[in-house]
């Protein structure tokens, strides 16, 4: 499997797991309130799947040898680190939010539904770029033993930032998840 299409299979995942935070929103939006073990497994999702693990990949590995193949990092790549730091901005006021929802503070629910809602749009329109553009410069400019590498590092980062066998349990949790909410 290239290393690409590894990130494209983690981007199909976390797109379940936006729909699923739109149905926890709408939930929370029209009832006032969620299942905070499932939240919690979402931020954990969010934190760990999506940003420590998944754009690690992309930041410490498939970017760098991107810049090494000749793609200017300027652009699509700067573009795409830029998305990553404000996902995770966003996710820190999501997690505040629920910190201060569970808490007893109800109307804090608008700031959890507001970020949510700006997270999904960004990751949206920046897995769409990544899918496209970046990964099909990957494609068409790093040969199949770097892709190969590239596979091997990911699988490293897995094991040593998440542990072995947590993407399986993330991908259970999905499972879990989509069986409630869609």
């Amino acid at each position: 499997m290239k290393a690409t299409q590894q990130l494209k299979d983690e981007h199909e995942g976390v797109k379940i797991m936006l729909n699923i935070l739109e149905q926890v929103c709408r939930q929370l939006g029209t009832k006032g309130s969620l299942n905070k073990e499932h939240f919690e497994g979402i931020l954990d999702f969010l934190i760990v799947f999506v940003d420590t693990c998944h754009h690690g990949k992309e930041e410490n590995l498939l970017f760098p040898a991107l810049e090494g193949a000749g793609v200017p990092k300027e652009g699509p790549m700067t573009t795409a680190i830029h998305q990553h730091e404000l996902g995770r901005n966003y996710v820190k006021a999501m997690s505040n939010a629920f910190a201060m929802f569970i808490t007893g503070d109800k109307s804090s629910f608008q700031d959890i539904v507001q970020n949510a809602q700006d997270y999904i749009s960004l990751l949206k329109d920046h897995i769409e770029m990544e899918n496209n553009v970046l990964f099909g410069a990957a494609d068409n400019r790093l040969s199949e033993q770097k892709q190969n590498e590239l596979f091997e590092g990911f699988e490293r980062i897995e094991a040593d930032r998440i542990g072995i066998g947590k993407h399986e349990e993330f991908h259970s949790f999905l499972k879990e998840l989509s069986g409630i909410y869609l």
